[in-house]
């Protein structure tokens, strides 16, 4: 497949590292023509522009990957989707559920295949930590306990992700996203969301923690807290069933090793057997999710995850910001 990146930053970068063997580059678009031209060397293919809108009608292009700033990613999105172009479009695929509406009703117009790049599902411990689970040995699942946070770096304030305008929201917008999506697809749809949004330590006017209670129909809880006040950066994710513990932490670099740990117990309880995979290889999610993508399209399947996964997780943030008094004076393009 031919592909045009919209957005050449580092996420465009990963995204072009992971194209499946036989694709290639055929736009790269960014607002920065250098960094466009950046990529278009990296590729060693392609043509770098500036005019997204001329990038997604490209007789060139057959897929569009948009790797944008967050308050432009449903914009650009839209114009792949009205241009016929199926869409790789990065987390969280927008600023609001209400943009996510409008894109899922786009979609369905067109009949354009668009994925959201939740590329943490792709990380081999939860891959394992799926199959696990698919196949019965936990039992019912009760809650689901989970952290995510890095340190933030000098000049982090002053970044984009520090800009409401461009963001649409702090930590919770950001690293947030990938953990709400990873407890709905293990528990399902929340019903009761809670929790708080907070700034402590940079001085931005968007969050840097926040802290979640979120239950489904069922009462199965998910409590989760993102920080860019961690000092030492840290991935913890564990799920608790009736019958099972997985623990998954890290996720390769400066988060440490890769591993999942799968506590199984005992019919007299006790100390569980416990079994440990350890994952130190490189991170290949980004491959593996634009596989999946070019799978959704030649077998014309529902993305996993798509639009209204993208949808939930930005109900969640769009409440607990409302909770905690949070209003980001950003209009949203009209898609």
């Amino acid at each position: 497949m031919n592909y045009a990146i919209i957005g050449c930053g580092l996420i465009g970068k990963k995204r072009l590292a992971g194209l499946p063997a036989g694709s290639r580059l055929a736009v790269a678009c960014d607002t920065n023509l250098a960094r466009a031209e950046e990529l278009v060397r990296l590729a060693a293919a392609g043509r770098p522009v500036v005019d997204f809108k001329q990038a997604v009608v490209s007789s060139q292009v057959d897929a569009v990957i948009v790797a944008t700033v967050n308050a432009a990613l449903a914009e650009v999105s839209a114009a792949a989707i009205r241009a016929g172009k199926p869409v790789l479009v990065e987390k969280p695929a927008g600023v609001s559920a209400k943009q996510i509406d409008g894109l899922i009703a786009l979609a369905k117009k067109h009949g354009v295949c668009v994925r959201v790049g939740f590329n943490h599902r792709y990380h081999p411990a939860f891959l394992k930590a799926r199959e696990i689970f698919e196949s019965g040995v936990m039992g019912e699942l009760m809650f689901v306990r989970a952290r995510y946070g890095h340190g933030g770096r000098v000049g982090y304030d002053k970044e984009w992700r520090a800009n409401p305008k461009l963001s649409g929201g702090g930590e919770l917008i950001d690293q947030g996203i990938h953990l709400i999506d990873l407890a709905h697809w293990f528990l399902g749809d929340f019903q009761k969301i809670d929790g708080y949004a907070t700034t402590y330590f940079w001085k931005m006017p968007v969050d840097d923690n926040a802290f979640l209670s979120l239950r489904t129909a069922k009462g199965q809880t998910a409590w989760l807290h993102v920080s860019c006040t961690e000092w030492k950066n840290l991935f913890s994710f564990e799920i608790y069933g009736r019958n099972t513990k997985l623990h998954i932490e890290g996720l390769g670099g400066s988060y440490g090793i890769e591993k999942l740990y799968h506590y199984q117990m005992k019919p007299e309880m006790g100390i569980p057997d416990t079994q440990v995979y350890e994952f130190p290889g490189p991170d290949e999610s980004w491959r593996i999710e634009m596989t999946e993508f070019e799978k959704d399209i030649q077998l014309q399947r529902k993305p996993d995850a798509g639009l209204k996964e993208a949808k939930a997780t930005l109900q969640v943030v769009g409440k607990i910001y409302r909770q905690s008094g949070i209003t980001f004076d950003s209009a949203p393009p009209k898609l």
